[in-house]
């Protein structure tokens, strides 16, 4: 039963010139001033989902986006603001970038956060995918197996420093602590002050691949796993719904399917599908503009992937369009009544299911994300909430 909606923001300004034959990506580039534009516009989606009854709000980390698409630099810092600012709503990291931190720092930043919002912030990690970020920090991101390796090790760290008084690790990216002299003893074990307030830490990650190796690694620690939002498309796969549920089985913790999951999906209610569709196709395009060169567009040719950097090209270039995500169950569209049908269809399908997130790909105006997000909360929400009262 879906008991608990929420949004991912990643943390785009307003654009103009959006959509296919529009300004390329890679021709933006914004002003200092124009950029932080995305704090206010992340204070007002906050303030409008506290009051509307949503129960958490995810916020992504990114770095050097001078193109205006994903503008949040430290999520963490961010939420403990928005916790000020609003009453109820919990604040989701979705996702601190572990490559990018060292993990105690990281560690340290949540359980700071976690005191000073009595349990507010939801932790999550991410292992990131743009290559201008992730290296630019000194991590690998074009060796994938190695980025995968430090970021394990790295969660490995930080749930040692959650869960346990003490801690020692001794791997192959960090030693911790180093064997050191200190007020006449040897250093053998450190302890992070403060561990957090809300123990056993709520932990999110995002579910991209969905192999194995990296499902049995959530299952081990207990991550909870969100599937689409952001970069990633949303929407359920079955097969992806099972690899989870049997990763859990291997690791002993029993789910029924789609526990432990969120499942994303880009919304947009209109009169009608047709309507629906026409007014939201800027932003799905921009979207594929954006995100297809970094590989999550699947199934285009290398001269599709190409073209969406060139406005004329991209006209010709037989790219996906958003009556192919509808029918792919990425996107939920059209009156309140059918996307609430639709939703009601899907927890029936995964019994396990809890968690939704709905929203507005990257490009969409703040006007239109707080127009769909209160149409949402007052035309589709109150049917579930119904049934959780019952």
């Amino acid at each position: 039963m879906i008991k608990t909606f929420g949004s991912l923001f990643a943390g785009h300004v307003d654009l103009d010139n959006e959509g296919l034959a529009g300004t390329p990506v890679n021709e933006r580039w914004l002003s200092d001033e124009y950029l932080a534009s995305v704090f206010p516009k992340t204070e007002a989606i906050a303030k409008l989902m506290d009051r509307s009854g949503y129960d958490i709000y995810w916020l992504a980390e990114h770095h050097f986006q001078r193109e205006g698409y994903e503008c949040i630099p430290n999520v963490l810092m961010l939420a403990l603001h928005l916790c000020h600012i609003t009453k109820n709503i919990r604040i989701g990291c979705g996702f601190n970038i572990a490559p990018m931190w060292h993990p105690i720092r990281m560690a340290e930043d949540y359980a700071t956060v976690d005191w000073l919002t009595n349990g507010r912030v939801v932790f999550g990690v991410g292992r990131g995918y743009h290559t201008r970020e992730v290296e630019s920090f000194g991590a690998p991101m074009l060796d994938g197996d190695a980025n995968r390796e430090l970021f394990e090790e790295q969660v490995e760290i930080i749930f040692k420093s959650f869960n346990q008084r003490a801690f020692s690790h001794h791997g192959k990216h960090y030693t911790i602590p180093p064997a050191v002299p200190y007020r006449g003893y040897e250093v053998r074990e450190v302890t992070l002050v403060p561990r957090p307030k809300t123990l056993p830490v709520e932990c999110w990650q995002p579910v991209v691949s969905a192999s194995p190796r990296a499902l049995d690694f959530m299952a081990k620690h207990g991550i909870k796993g969100i599937i689409g939002g952001g970069a990633a498309a949303g929407g359920a796969s079955d097969k992806v719904m099972h690899a989870f549920q049997e990763a859990r089985a291997r690791a002993g913790r029993e789910t029924e399917l789609g526990g432990d999951l969120c499942i994303g999906y880009s919304v947009y209610i209109a009169d009608s599908v047709e309507q629906g569709i026409k007014e939201a196709t800027p932003f799905f395009e921009e979207n594929i503009k954006m995100f297809a060169p970094l590989g999550f567009v699947s199934g285009l040719t290398p001269e599709q992937i190409e073209a969406t950097g060139d406005r004329k090209r991209a006209l010709t270039a037989n790219l996906p369009t958003l009556q192919h995500a509808l029918k792919a169950g990425t996107w939920l569209i059209g009156p309140p009544e059918l996307i609430t049908e639709q939703l009601m269809a899907i927890q029936h399908r995964y019994p396990g299911l809890e968690v939704v997130n709905v929203g507005m790909p990257v490009g969409t105006p703040q006007a239109v994300i707080l127009e769909q997000l209160e149409r949402f909360s007052q035309q589709v929400m109150p049917a579930f909430r119904k049934q959780q009262a019952r």
